[in-house]
């Protein structure tokens, strides 16, 4: 995106070698100081805040961190946003966007890693949301829809019944949807009270697991169990993606847990279409029930000294 995002140990003012413990100490260091109720009406210190929740939220995962570690920013999201959508805070549904005339709404619940356990210690809260006043309208209605991991990354439409009248109407679900994320339909709630506007219905997008892929913002995460032997000597894999069976290359002496990088067969970025990654995590397969020359040739190779054959000449 436009924007150069700041590398996340500078963020946080820790080394690449920071201890779990010194991650969290600095990051509520920054807390207390960016908080925006601590700050109201400072955008500066809004972002910093921002900035600091993001940095933790993925130096404080172990698997995201060592991403982070390999592949940068393009391996924890790549696409210069932060952790919690449009705008959006860490505090439940704060964030939102909208896209062709429809309003979306995040619900992120728990950020995860022990973030809400630190805001709540610091700021007396959870992950709830603050709620605004709402006077003279109408009832606001909740519905679900539920959708295949694929849709939720290219899109889809659903036709739903409106709670107020039984009308039909058809949604449109937009590319790069997450679980829980809800799509508020303005006016489509309740009838309005006398000298009031009706209410809201807010059509929440639950999406059903996929049994190869996870996701992770942006990125698309997956395994691909190869045997000892090709990872030794190398060979390609076929891959399953949201866009088919990739070709991809596994270079000699690749070892178990290594991650792989497919760009652009991730889920698209709200604003630009742009995709981010799809990364391959590497498992190396042990064989087991070796015949008796399997394990003669294994025995050749962990004591080269003791060969008869001249195999690995």
């Amino acid at each position: 995106m436009s924007m150069t995002k700041r590398d996340y140990y500078e963020v946080l003012g820790v080394s690449k070698t920071a201890s779990d413990d010194e991650i969290k100490k600095a990051y509520r260091k920054l807390a207390i100081k960016y908080h925006p109720d601590k700050n109201p009406g400072d955008k500066t210190a809004e972002e910093k805040f921002k900035e600091a929740t993001e940095a933790y939220e993925v130096l404080n995962d172990k698997q995201k961190r060592a991403r982070y570690d390999q592949f940068g920013h393009a391996g924890v999201g790549g696409n210069g946003g932060n952790p919690f959508g449009g705008g959006g805070n860490p505090f439940g549904q704060g964030g939102g966007f909208n896209f062709n005339g429809q309003s979306f709404q995040f619900d992120f619940g728990g950020a995860g890693g022990g973030l809400d356990d630190i805001l709540g210690d610091l700021f007396g809260f959870g992950g709830g949301a603050r709620r605004r006043t709402r006077v003279r309208r109408g009832q606001d209605f909740e519905i679900q829809t539920v959708i295949s991991f694929k849709e939720a990354v290219f899109g889809t439409t659903r036709e739903i019944e409106l709670p107020s009248s039984g009308k039909k109407l058809k949604v449109k679900i937009p590319s790069g949807i997450d679980d829980g994320m809800a799509i508020r339909l303005a006016g489509k709630g309740g009838e309005a009270p006398k000298d009031g506007e009706p209410g809201d219905l807010y059509l929440r997008v639950r999406v059903k697991p996929d049994k190869n892929l996870t996701r992770e913002g942006n990125i698309i995460l997956s395994e691909a169990v190869v045997s000892m032997v090709d990872a030794a000597l190398g060979c390609e894999l076929d891959v399953e993606t949201v866009d088919g069976k990739v070709t991809m290359k596994i270079p000699a002496g690749t070892q178990s847990g290594t991650p792989f990088r497919l760009s652009g067969h991730g889920v698209p970025f709200r604003a630009d279409g742009d995709r981010g990654p799809h990364i391959v995590t590497i498992i190396v397969e042990t064989p087991k029930n070796l015949s008796k020359k399997q394990k003669e040739l294994l025995e050749e190779f962990r004591n080269p000294k003791n060969k008869k054959r001249g195999f690995w000449s």
